[in-house]
C-alpha cells in the first residue's frame, strides 16, 4: 500500500523529486512504514525527508521544517494519532499548498487531498466476522490475520483546485470517489 501510495503522489504531483514523510516516532509501525516507504520511493525517483511528529506541537514544527526546506509533497503515515489530528494536518497542508497523500479517506472528507487506503465498510464487515467465529466457539489464536481486501482512493478535487493542481484524467478515472 506505502508504495501504491507514492505512485498516486508521484502521478499527481509529476515534478516532485523531493518528498516529506510524516511519522508518529511513537507508533511501533514507524519502523516497518519508514522500511517500506525507502525503497518505493527510490523505485519511482523520489528522495525522502523523515520528519517526526507524536503531539499537536510537534506537528506544528514538522510543518516549519517543510515550509523552510519546501520538499515537493508530503506522505502523512499511517497512525491513529494522525488521524486524530486531521483537521490540523489538512489545515497545515492547504495554508501552505502542499501536496499531501493520506492513508484514511477521512482525511480526504475533511479537505486531505488524496488518500489511499483499506475501505473503512469492508474493514468493519471483517471485524464482525472475526467476531461471528470467535462468538461461535473459534479460539482467537487460531484465527488467520487478515489484511484489508479492499482498496479505496479518494481525490479532493476541490483541495487540488485550492492548492493549484490540476488531477490528471487517468487519476480521476482510478479514483473510487472524487470529491467535489
Amino acid at each position: 500500500m506505502t508504495a501504491k501510495r507514492l505512485e498516486l503522489l508521484r502521478e499527481l504531483v509529476p515534478g516532485a523529486t523531493r518528498v516529506a514523510v510524516l511519522v508518529n516516532p511513537a507508533n511501533p509501525a514507524t519502523e516497518t512504514t519508514l522500511r517500506d516507504v525507502e525503497p518505493a520511493a527510490r523505485a519511482v525517483g523520489l528522495q525522502l525527508q523523515v520528519l517526526k511528529a507524536s503531539n499537536s506541537r510537534e506537528i506544528d514544527a514538522a510543518f516549519a521544517t517543510f515550509v523552510r526546506e519546501r520538499p515537493d509533497a508530503l506522505f502523512v503515515g499511517g497512525d491513529s494519532f494522525f488521524v486524530s489530528r486531521r483537521f490540523q494536518l489538512v489545515n497545515l497542508a492547504s495554508r501552505h499548498a502542499i501536496p499531501a497523500t493520506f492513508s484514511n479517506r477521512d482525511f480526504a472528507e475533511v479537505g486531505g487531498l488524496i488518500s489511499y487506503g483499506a475501505n473503512p465498510t469492508d474493514a468493519h464487515r471483517q471485524i464482525g466476522v472475526y467476531a461471528g467465529r470467535i462468538l461461535k466457539g473459534a479460539k482467537p489464536a487460531d484465527l488467520p490475520v487478515v489484511q484489508a481486501s479492499k482498496l479505496e482512493l479518494v481525490i479532493n478535487a476541490q483541495t487540488a483546485r485550492t492548492i493549484g493542481l490540476t488531477v490528471p484524467p487517468p487519476l480521476l478515472a482510478l479514483a473510487d470517489e472524487v470529491i467535489e
